[in-house]
């Protein structure tokens, strides 16, 4: 099993809309190296750091689980959407996504500014400088460690 961490913006999509909903198809990703990531890495029952970016305390908030293989993701086809790629097309899609379900909600926010206190995780991905991942690896020492912060 993998550990991975999605960044979601609460006021698009939060952890509690993701409790509201159980489920949901982690769509609108355009990013080619966390396309890979969904598409190549993510397997149904993998772990997942939620984690709530743009926002005044940006952190790790929740547990979701990876419930699906990638699929072509259906808002590159729609015309109408934020998220269509006409250079995309159902023979050669360009971008996936995954489904993901909801574990838990963590009793508090793990904020950055926390997790950049710690030596432990001064190699984890999020916290590279100019790192802007929305969805990355997050390796099994780290995920154990961050878990016994809550």
């Amino acid at each position: 099993m993998n550990h991975w961490l999605m960044k979601s913006e609460p006021d698009a999509f939060s952890i509690d809309d993701l409790k509201r909903k159980k489920r949901e198809a982690w769509d609108g990703v355009r990013n080619y190296q966390a396309r890979n990531f969904m598409r190549d890495g993510m397997r149904p029952g993998d772990k997942v750091f939620f984690y709530h970016s743009n926002c005044t305390t940006p952190g790790i908030v929740g547990i979701a689980e990876v419930a699906t293989d990638a699929y072509p993701d259906p808002s590159q086809f729609d015309p109408k959407s934020k998220y269509f790629d006409p250079g995309s097309s159902r023979d050669n899609p360009r971008w996936m996504l995954v489904d993901v379900k909801f574990v838990k909600k963590l009793k508090r926010t793990i904020s950055l500014d926390e997790l950049k206190g710690h030596d432990a995780l001064v190699e984890m991905p999020l916290l590279r400088k100019g790192n802007r991942l929305s969805v990355m690896p997050v390796d099994d020492a780290d995920w154990k460690y961050i878990l016994a912060l809550e």
